[in-house]
Parts: structure tokens; sequence; C-alpha cells
């Protein structure tokens, strides 16, 4: 972290917006909109994204809302900032059942806390006599307010030890309040100048401890790092089950980890066979045989699916079973695009709709110029308007692939030509080729038996 991150003493505060007053201003979660990739000590690049929440029970917002944004943040971070005023009360700590609950139950799946890092920032600290400011300070505090006892209620307890089974790391800083000017200013803009120097120090040990590079925490989720691919399947999953007027059963909540879970895996290994597949059919490389392409395809797509069996899921075997079932069809699609790539850079491939719709007009032709001459005039007729929707099918070919224009009708005439080519063209020179190697191979056995009998003939005359 640069040493100048906390800005000039009368530069004005920017970023998040923010103002002072009784009333809200952050509604819901906001994400700062640039991603921040920061260089870990070991060489990793690490992306840092950071959230804002509105604040917990205000006055415009229901239990319902509180909680669905307290799930959302916590689920989707790896540090969770739980930003409280002057004390850490019993409600506050019951706020966290919910989460709780939930860790329960992930714990059953998946044999390990489920949460990573919360950090409890208690602001306006008015008792540095008992706990220093800071994180010293905090530890402290945190380990009393945390403590078991065998006198206590037992929610209590439980409530203290379900925190504890349901986050990785625990952490607790003691910010003293920034002054009087900040309070009761209501024209104050951020400036350091008018922030006391007891809570300058103390931010400039907050911010490093959660966001210097070697401090990071990478978000992890049953045990496997989140990418920023993931993370979007995650909120896609969690906003999916908060939409309903109720506040979702934790067994939903587990759920829908688990379907964003392995649709993140099934990502994760598309992304992998569509970079393999790129390296050898895609943009600028050359035609590669049909035979090779299939070969290929089967080999990256059993790389793909061993990668997605790889990764750490949740849900049990039967439930990943069908997302890998998924990814398999996924990639057999990608397949289909891909061969008609590779198809498309076959100069005889391209080639196959003119050339089978002149083999239709010269047959036509040719067919119409018979049966006339036999009289037999309907055929010829006949023959005449196929030769000529031929002729006008080819006109149209032409001006779509010069000009680009409907590329449906383009598309169908393909469609029609590539039909004729499989159903008559195709197997009649497949027909023809055949006939002509049995008549070749019948020849050259005649002109070997015709050799021998000569060779014979001869021996016995001399």
């Amino acid at each position: 972290t640069s040493p100048c991150w906390i800005g000039g003493n009368t530069e004005p505060l920017t970023g998040f917006t923010w103002r002072g007053g009784c009333e809200r201003e952050t509604t819901g979660i906001q994400i700062w909109s640039e991603v921040f990739v920061i260089d870990k000590p070991n060489g990793t690049k690490v992306a840092v994204l950071l959230m804002d929440t509105q604040g917990a029970f205000d006055s415009q917002s229901t239990i319902k809302d509180c909680a669905t944004v307290f799930a959302l943040s916590t689920m989707t971070s790896s540090v969770q900032v739980y930003n409280l005023s002057q004390n850490i009360q019993e409600d506050d700590l019951q706020h966290l059942q919910l989460f709780t609950e939930y860790g329960r139950l992930a714990m059953e799946e998946i044999y390990q806390k489920p949460f990573q890092t919360l950090m409890f920032l208690i602001r306006d600290w008015s008792y540095p006599y008992e706990h220093a400011y800071g994180l010293e300070g905090g530890k402290k505090f945190l380990e009393k307010r945390l403590q078991v006892k065998q006198n206590q209620h037992e929610e209590l307890q439980n409530v203290r030890k379900h925190i504890h089974s349901c986050f990785s790391n625990l952490g607790c800083f003691l910010l003293p309040h920034p002054g009087l000017k900040v309070a009761t200013n209501p024209n104050f803009d951020g400036r350091l100048n008018d922030i006391d120097e007891d809570f300058k120090k103390e931010l400039r040990n907050l911010v490093p401890l959660l966001l210097a590079p070697e401090n990071l925490v990478e978000k992890e989720i049953s045990g496997s790092k989140v990418t920023c691919r993931d993370l979007v399947e995650y909120f896609k999953a969690y906003i999916k089950i908060y939409q309903g007027e109720e506040l979702p059963h934790p067994k939903s909540m587990l759920q829908a980890t688990a379907e964003a879970n392995n649709l993140a895996a099934v990502a994760g290994a598309k992304d992998l066979y569509s970079k393999g597949m790129e390296q050898v059919c895609g943009g600028d490389k050359p035609y590669i045989a049909p035979s090779d392409l299939e070969q290929k395809h089967q080999d990256f797509r059993e790389s793909a699916v061993r990668q997605f069996r790889s990764v750490k899921k949740m849900g049990g075997e039967e439930f990943c079973q069908r997302y890998q079932e998924q990814l398999e069809v996924e990639i057999d699609e990608i397949y289909a695009n891909f061969v008609k790539h590779n198809d498309g850079k076959n100069i005889f491939y391209a080639a196959r709709t003119p050339a089978t719709l002149f083999a239709v007009m010269f047959a036509m032709y040719i067919t119409s110029g018979l049966t006339g001459f036999l009289g037999m005039n309907s055929i010829a007729t006949l023959c005449n308007l196929m030769l000529g929707m031929a002729l006008i099918s080819f006109c149209t070919w032409a001006y779509v692939k010069y000009s680009g224009e409907f590329r449906e009708v383009g598309t169908a005439i393909d469609q029609i030509a590539e039909a004729i080519w499989e159903q008559v063209l195709k197997p009649m020179s497949d027909n023809l080729m055949e006939d002509h190697m049995r008549q070749s191979v019948k020849n050259s056995i005649k002109a070997g038996l015709t050799e021998q009998v000569s060779h014979h003939a001869r021996l016995k005359t001399d």
C-alpha cells in the first residue's frame, strides 16, 4: 500500500458517496466500478473488489432487506467488515444467527468453515483505558465478548459457538471518535485537517491491515479459490433466492451456493476446452482434417471433464453429475461450431454450393435436351424449370456472398445444396468410384491371369 493513499490534509474525501447526518446515504449494495489488480509478494495477481453496503436496521429497511444485504455481502466477500458504533451489543451478535445456521449446514456438507474473515470495526470507541485503540485492544475485547460461559443462556452460548465455527478468522479493531468537527459540522467534506490525530493514526494502521498486498485474503468457497467469472455466478444464484417475499431458509442458501459452485466449475472447464480448440482450429489457424479435429475434440473434452471433477464442489455426487452432463452437452455444442468454422476454411467445402448448383444445371440441361429430342416435352419443360431455378439460386447465392445481405436466404440455399449433395450427388459419385475401382480390379486380375496363361503356353512350346 502506498504511504500517500490517505491523501493530503486539505483534500476532500472522494470515492463511494457519503454524507453526515442521521439519515442513510447508501442503499443496498454498491461495488466500486474499478477492479484493482494487485501483485502479492509471492508473485500472484489478485483482483480486489471494494463493496459498500447500507447500514443495518435503519428506519427505511425491513428485517428482510437488512438480512439480504448482510447475507449477500458476507457470502461473496473474503473479508467482511462489521461496522458497529461504540460497542458490540448482544443484538449485533444475534444478527449473525442466520449465517451461523447456514454455516452449520455448510459444515455438514464440506467439513470446513464456510466463511473467511469477519472484522468487527467498533467506531467511536470511548473506553481506551479498558482496551486500547487498534487491533490488539480489539482482540482482547472480542475474546471477552465472544467468551462462552457456563452461566450463559443456551441461546447465547450457541450464537458464540457458531460464530467461531463459521468464520476462519475473527478480528476486532477499536477506532476512536474522529472529533467534534466531523460530528457537528454540516459542511465537513472529509479533509484530514478537521479530523482528530488519534483517528488518523489508527486509520493508518487499519487500512493496510485490510488492503496491503501481503494481507489480502483471496475469496474461497468450499475450499476453491473464486475467480471474477465465478463471482458473477454466485451473485446470480444468491440474488435469485432472495427475490421472494420471505427470507430464504438456510438450506436454500446452501443449495444456491452448491449450484453456483458447480456452474463456476462448468464455466472453468468450458473455458479450458475452448482455449485448447482455439489453438487447434480457431481464428487464422489452417484447415485441419475432420478426423484429426474429432480426435483433438475428444482429448480436450476428456481434459475439461477431468478438470470439472477435480474442482472441489458442493451438493454430492448425484447433484454434481447433472452439471457434468450439462458440461458435456455444452462442449458438444461448442464443438459443432468449431466444425463449421473449420469447414469454412476448406476451399472445396466453400465451393460445394456453387459446384452442386452447376451439377444440377448441367444434369437438367442434358436431360432436357434428350427428353426434348425423344418427344417427352412435359419432362423437358420440367427440367428447364429446374434449370432456371438452379440458375436463379446460383445468382442469388453469389449476390449474398458478395454483399452480405439476405444471409438467411444464403443459408437456406446452402442447406438445400448440401442436402442435394449428401442425398444424391455424393452417393452417385461414391457408387461410380466403387464401380470404377471394382472394374479396375477385375481388369487387373484378368490381365494377370492372361499373362500367366501366355507364359505357361510359351514354356510348353519351348
